[in-house]
């Protein structure tokens, strides 16, 4: 058996090795073990061709039905056809000008090419062709594997690579260093990774395919945990300052404040995260919540608890409009507690500061000396707070709002502002399934917020199919009418900004691919660009809504612009809000209960749970309307509805889950390149995978760790050099 770095040039041969390595990245015999079939063709059941959709790049199994040779009209040279069918369809392969003698009636082959279309016919043009002999022991065999493939690399090519290096099971079983440690297999069942490698590529029945499956699940799963297991404990080990709750200071007097009662379960969080920030070893927490629950009055209270015990707290936040409206809402919240030092300050209280990096040159020079002598207290601010130059007296809070939108190497810099570790809270009101958060937020403890305070109106949605019913877009403005007629006022959110834009048609407010529409509905040639901001607006201020007052709110303008019309809305001067999905995530204008989101099948479902959450936040009753032209029986459709059906984010996050791919989690649809996970599922492995934590966390914190097993400390190891590891860093 070669051993498992070794090149595959030494294997394949230069030309496949490159066109493997360039088309599929892989580089060495692992990396060629590790790639498993898509599928197994069965003997006697073959590929469907009646499935295939034009622009497919498959490989089928198929039967030579006819084989026909003609000369060319337009120009020199003889076409082949062959028809090839496999009991449920049929295709035609073309040839020009090449012989295809091999090619016979009656015989079996495996073809591979992209499917195209004919006079209204499927087929194949100068695909690849791989006819089974009666000596093909592969052909033999009950299942045949189907390998994802690529234009110079065929599924066979890659299923007789597989072959040589899987000829000697006994070689096999010597030469591979088992990941899995064997207490571990035997406690849940496991075989050996040589057994499970052999049953994966080479089945005898589907009963091995599962049985390697389960096992090579535990293999992505488990260095995964041992890795964020590493992470937890590393975090454990540093030591914090402890930040205990004093009696009579700015947490009392903030408590005093509130214009409402907590509810049960802001009371519960807050006395977990007042526990952990007692503690000298750093708090390292994920505080989930349904939009609207209350996270920043949880989170304003722990800042509290560090300011009175000396520390400071900052607030990172992904956009300026989302920070200028923290630090608006905590000075709300705070009044004279946030303004100590001014006039009208009281002096119990500390001072609540706001750091961009758009700021004027005196005010971010003053902001520094604030957050550097300690007077400031808590600070708000977006990437600008990581620069070098900002300076803390004595940092001892980081809070990261929208988690998602930032990474763990951004996180650790502003904790390196500390002079200890100081304690972490970041926040998500993207609701995350329990496996995501195990696998992707694994490095944190989780606290989750379901309940909603008393007092909301609560928001209803509907679906407006104006490809099916183009009326019902009139009523939708009508209903925006009556709405801004008893008072209140409206968003209506677009994919995009317009005018300059690229050819792409995105902006950086637009929606985001990792959340958005599921792949097969993305990038479609035949669409119209998404709807434009500026082209709405113009539209509804000559149109429907010419009565009304329109502003556009989106991220081209100037931080001090962003500024005013947030404001000008948020004091009631204007009516509708157009803008783009800047306003997804802290906007706060109670007054706001209609929101209209045009191409909504453009955005993804956590998304436009996220966006409806900007309204009905106050005591009148919320609108959304989610305007599609695509069909309301198509698979967007349905998924539109069921964000109409329920205001559930923890339902809806397991829907987005369901849309969308496991790299698309994972980071492949972040970097363009492959997640590292090829079998683990966070939509159906869950079990598996909290399994996988509990079994790591005892190996990291137990015994000699990771040194009584090497072989699993390779793979951690590896996985630092991996797309999956380099996408943890940006969880």
């Amino acid at each position: 058996m070669i051993a498992m770095d070794t090149p595959l040039v030494k294997v394949v041969g230069p030309r496949t090795a490159k066109a493997m390595a360039d088309q599929l990245a892989l580089r060495t015999v692992r990396d060629l073990l590790r790639h498993y079939p898509r599928r197994y063709a069965r003997r006697g059941e073959m590929a469907r061709l009646d499935g295939l959709e034009v622009g497919d790049r498959v490989t089928v199994l198929a039967q030579v039905r006819s084989v026909s040779t003609r000369p060319m009209r337009q120009r020199r040279g003889n076409l082949t056809e062959v028809t090839v069918g496999d009991g449920a369809g049929s295709m035609r392969l073309v040839f020009f000008n090449h012989r295809h003698a091999h090619l016979a009636v009656g015989e079996w082959g495996l073809f591979a090419g992209t499917v195209g279309k004919w006079q209204g016919a499927l087929q194949f043009t100068h695909p690849d062709c791989h006819v089974i002999t009666g000596d093909d022991d592969d052909w033999a065999r009950a299942l045949v594997p189907i390998y994802p493939a690529s234009k110079d690399v065929s599924s066979w090519v890659i299923q007789k690579s597989v072959k040589l290096l899987l000829a000697d099971p006994h070689a096999l079983e010597g030469a591979l260093d088992d990941p899995v440690p064997e207490a571990v297999r035997r406690r849940h069942g496991l075989v050996t990774l040589a057994t499970a490698l052999l049953h994966k590529h080479r089945p005898e029945s589907t009963a091995q395919v599962e049985q390697a499956d389960e096992r090579l699940k535990w293999d992505e799963a488990l260095v995964l945990q041992v890795t964020l297991a590493a992470r937890r404990r590393a975090a454990a080990l540093e030591p914090g300052i402890a930040r205990p709750r004093r009696g009579g200071g700015l947490l009392d007097a903030v408590d005093e404040r509130l214009p409402f009662s907590l509810t049960e379960g802001q009371q519960e969080v807050g006395a977990e995260l007042a526990a952990e920030l007692a503690r000298e070893q750093p708090m390292n927490r994920l505080l989930q919540g349904e939009v609207g629950s209350g996270k920043t009055v949880v989170a304003l209270r722990a800042m509290a608890q560090v300011v009175d015990a000396g520390g400071q707290a900052a607030l990172l936040a992904p956009t300026e409009v989302l920070a200028a409206q923290h630090a608006r809402s905590l000075a709300a919240i705070l009044g004279p507690l946030g303004r100590a030092g001014e006039l009208d300050g009281d002096p119990a209280g500390t001072r609540v500061t706001l750091l961009t990096g758009s700021q004027k040159a005196a005010v971010r020079r003053s902001a520094r000396a604030a957050v550097a002598d300690g007077s400031a207290g808590i600070v708000v601010g977006t990437h600008a707070l990581l620069q070098e130059g900002v300076e803390f007296a004595d940092l001892g809070l980081v809070v990261v709002d929208e988690q998602h939108r930032f990474g763990v190497e951004q996180r650790d810099a502003l904790r390196a502002k500390g002079a200890r570790p100081p304690h972490v809270l970041v926040m998500t009101a993207t609701p995350i399934p329990r496996t995501v958060a195990m696998t992707v937020y694994g490095d944190l403890e989780t606290s989750t917020l379901r309940q909603l305070p008393a007092g909301r109106g609560g928001v209803s949605s509907s679906v407006v199919p104006v490809g099916e019913k183009p009326a019902w877009l009139d009523r939708a403005w009508a209903r925006v009418r009556e709405e801004v007629a008893a008072g209140r006022q409206a968003y209506v959110v677009c994919p995009r900004i317009g005018e300059e834009e690229g050819a792409g048609g995105r902006d950086d407010d637009g929606p985001d691919d990792a959340d958005g529409a599921p792949p097969e509905e993305k990038g479609a040639g035949d669409r119209r660009p998404p709807l434009a901001v500026l082209d709405v607006a113009e539209g509804l201020r000559a149109g429907p809504l010419s009565a009304l007052r329109v502003e556009v709110l989106h991220g081209r303008l100037t931080p001090e612009d962003k500024e005013a019309r947030m404001r000008a809305f948020a004091a009631g001067e204007v009516d509708v809000l157009v803008a783009t999905t800047v306003v997804e995530v802290g906007v706060d204008v109670p007054n706001a209960t209609v929101m209209v989101v045009m191409d909504a099948d453009r955005f993804g479902v956590s998304q436009l749970h996220q966006l409806r959450g900007r309204v009905a936040r106050g005591a009148h009753a919320g609108l959304c309307l989610l305007v599609s032209e695509v069909s309301s029986s198509s698979a967007t459709g349905q998924r539109l509805a069921a964000v109409a059906a329920t205001t559930d984010g923890f339902q809806l996050a397991r829907l987005d889950l369901e849309t969308r791919r496991e790299g698309d989690v994972l980071g492949a649809a972040q970097s363009g390149r492959r997640s590292g996970v090829r079998l683990l599922s966070l939509l159906d492995d869950e079990a598996l995978i909290a399994e996988a934590r509990a079994e790591a966390t005892a190996l990291v914190e137990h015994g000699g760790g990771l040194a009584d097993h090497p072989e699993l400390a390779a793979e951690v190891a590896a996985l630092a050099l991996d797309d999956r590891a380099d996408y943890l860093e940006k969880a």
